[in-house]
């Protein structure tokens, strides 16, 4: 009867599991373009930081919350790029810079990583920049899923950060003058789940 009884538990708890396991699905997040910018911080001759950001950026986040896996997928408007300064928006635009009319969009793929209670704590991916891909690692600072208040579905956000050498993509402006060829790539994000 007790051999009885441990059996009936164990199927009991692996069905349980089971069941537990196959409801979990990956779900998938629109990324809000009102709450999502990338931005960055470079050098400017060792005298000062210049800071920009994109303000057009679309894509998408598919996660798995119980398997502690997930993809991202986004792209960003290179002509959207926002210094506060007019002149310096136009610069950054021309062929010694971004080159905004020859590679008008830059790409980021990859996939959380190091997930730490149901949290990624980061973002193992390829940047597509200026025509040239390469693999760029980013570091999560915090993440928070939460449903929202007003749409009803949820939201995730995220801080994250890395840095990149931008001569490896072929932006090198400024290098014979001493520039620093280091940027720090900051970006908040937020995400929806799609309908």
């Amino acid at each position: 009867m007790i051999k009885v009884s441990l059996l009936a538990a164990s199927v009991a708890t692996a069905l349980a599991a089971a069941a537990a396991s196959a409801s979990a699905a990956p779900v998938t997040y629109n990324l809000d373009p009102t709450h999502t910018f990338p931005s960055f911080e470079a050098d400017h001759m060792g005298i000062s930081v210049w800071r920009g950001k994109f303000n057009k950026t679309e894509g998408k986040v598919v996660l798995d919350k119980a398997a502690g896996t997930g993809q991202v997928d986004l792209t960003v408007d290179i002509d959207s790029i926002d210094f506060g300064l007019d002149i310096m928006n136009a610069e950054a635009k021309k062929p010694t810079l971004f080159d905004a009319a020859k590679y008008p969009k830059a790409t980021y793929k990859g996939k959380l990583d190091g997930f730490t209670n149901g949290v990624p704590t980061q973002l193992v991916g390829d940047l597509t920049l200026h025509g040239v891909t390469k693999p760029v690692a980013l570091k999560i600072n915090s993440f928070k899923c939460l449903p929202h208040p007003m749409l009803k579905r949820e939201l995730c956000g995220a801080d994250v950060v890395g840095t990149l050498n931008r001569d490896e993509f072929g932006i090198d402006a400024g290098k014979p003058y001493g520039f620093r060829m280091d940027v720090t790539l900051r970006i908040q994000v937020e995400a929806i789940a799609a309908e």
